[in-house]
């Protein structure tokens, strides 16, 4: 089995990965701001960094997978106003702040659980690190590295620069930095526009706020994940994963502040997904295109033509390599239903399907076909150990889908194939399918809302039954049978049904 290698988003190329301790992995993963609903675009980190948990568990790594709630603060400063989402967004529904925070945090939690994603490890939240982020803080102070100014604490990038390579992650450069950095509300308290805000001193009328050495406040964004990254992972781990937009300024000034209170490079293995766009567009709140994950479960939304399940979304980004962009459009979610399905149903022959007695236990009816299906699966494992190309897993899997359904329907012989052959096939498929990719069966949800309404109507006919209402319980059996489900009764009633 080939060595897994990762693309470092840090050193831009592909590099074998091992961990720092054998045998154990740490992953972070920044999670979401609960200050509304997650969309499409959320997606798409949560579901790549799944697949990524699941494949080091499969490769025999115990893996302590961190991902945040960012429930404070999130003051931003790169091209947009300054500003505690939470807070007004708190506003605006008319909530206290950690109500607003625990329905957008279970909403998420809800959302996360339709697309089949393992829960991580440690779930932390921005507030309840409070304590860690101001001794970061103090820490960064102390070095000469960041300096208060009217209640706010701001970290020197231009005295960080001047002795590390600041700016490398993103491909930024400092005085580009300089140039294209906004003046935003605090800038004037700032030695450099460019640095960036540690703590922010709170009015009045901001509503979250802590007490901190310099004064009532909250945090930046940044200083969340270095302290509880640190607190959970160490002062160096191996994996931080996110989207492309998040490497500045966020993960950038991660890098910054960590590596001068821990002495050390945060990170070994930076792994960043791209984004999804609409019709070449990245999907964002100013450009009027961000599609609601409930609205995608329910499609009610302009830009889609039906509601779809939660495993075609998933279906659909696992299609696409998570470095590459993935265009986003209602045929594309249409293809990737009909294609699931039609994986999902071989999957299922394959499955059921027994080798049988009516070949001796190796032999090999046809060479070419045995060689085929071999180099498919094979390739399982060599695609995944290539940067989780999970596109060429899937595609495989759909070369392999006529071999099984021609199996099925006896064109071929399962006896075409090895017997060891046959029984690896199946158990790579149910590896692969189920435990790595996550994906489900779409047809479940469907067979357990079927089952409701067939046992509605049961009791309903049951209830005409005890009222001698004989005419609406045989116009319910034939209306029935005329769909080709037939109602079994005995003297007690209906007691089961089956589909023609």
């Amino acid at each position: 089995m080939s060595e897994l290698k990762v693309y470092n988003s840090y050193s831009r190329q592909k590099e074998v990965f091992t961990s720092l301790t054998p045998g154990h992995a740490g992953m972070y993963v920044c999670g979401p701001t609960v200050s509304g609903e997650s969309h499409l675009g959320h997606a798409r980190p949560y579901i790549t960094f799944d697949v990524i948990y699941r494949y080091l568990q499969h490769l025999g790594y115990k893996v302590r997978y961190v991902r945040n709630i960012t429930d404070a603060g999130h003051f931003e400063e790169e091209g947009r106003e300054a500003e505690d989402k939470i807070s007004k967004k708190a506003v605006l529904e008319k909530l206290e702040p950690m109500e607003l925070v625990q329905k957008y945090t279970n909403l998420f939690h809800w959302a996360m659980a339709q697309f089949n994603t393992l829960p991580p490890s440690i779930e932390p939240t921005a507030t309840g690190h409070i304590v860690e982020q101001i001794s970061m803080i103090e820490e960064l102070i102390k070095t000469g590295y960041a300096y208060e100014k009217n209640g706010s604490v701001y970290f020197d990038v231009k005295k960080y620069a001047s002795s590390h390579d600041y700016g490398k992650l993103s491909g930024r450069v400092i005085d580009d930095l300089l140039e294209t950095t906004r003046e935003l509300e605090g800038q004037e308290e700032k030695r450099d526009k460019a640095d960036f805000a540690l703590w922010k001193a709170a009015a009045p009328e901001h509503i979250m706020r802590w007490k901190s050495p310099w004064g009532v406040g909250y945090p930046g964004w940044h200083i969340e994940c270095s302290a509880m990254a640190t607190k959970y992972l160490g002062k160096q781990f191996d994996i931080h994963g996110g989207g492309m937009d998040l490497m500045f300024p966020h993960h950038e000034s991660e890098i910054a502040q960590s590596t001068i209170c821990n002495h050390i490079a945060p990170v070994r293995y930076w792994i960043h997904n791209n984004m999804i766009t609409i019709d070449g567009k990245k999907m964002g709140k100013s450009y009027n295109n961000v599609i609601k994950l409930t609205e995608l479960f329910s499609g009610n939304h302009p830009l889609l033509a039906k509601a779809y399940h939660p495993m075609v979304i998933r279906f659909f980004i696992l299609q696409t390599h998570y470095r590459s962009t993935l265009d986003f459009s209602n045929d594309a979610l249409l293809a990737s239903e009909k294609g699931l399905k039609r994986l999902w149903e071989a999957y299922e022959k394959l499955q059921d399907m027994r080798y049988g007695s009516q070949a001796a236990g190796n032999e090999v009816q046809d060479k070419e076909l045995e060689s085929r299906v071999t180099k498919l699966v094979t390739e399982f494992d060599e695609f995944l150990n290539d940067d989780f190309n999970t596109a060429k897993v899937l595609a495989n899997m759909f070369e392999l889908v006529p071999v099984i359904n021609s199996m099925r329907d006896k064109t071929i012989p399962v006896s075409a194939i090895s017997k060891e052959t046959f029984g690896w096939l199946q158990k790579q498929m149910k590896i692969y399918v189920e435990g790595i990719l996550g994906l489900k069966n779409i047809s479940e949800a469907d067979h357990s809302k079927f089952k409701g309404v067939m046992d509605l109507l049961i009791e309903i006919r049951k209830e005409a039954r005890g009222r001698k209402d004989f005419a609406t319980s045989d116009k319910i059996r034939n209306q029935l049978m005329g769909l080709g489900i037939s109602l079994k009764d005995d003297k007690d009633g209906t007691i089961s049904y089956s589909i023609e």
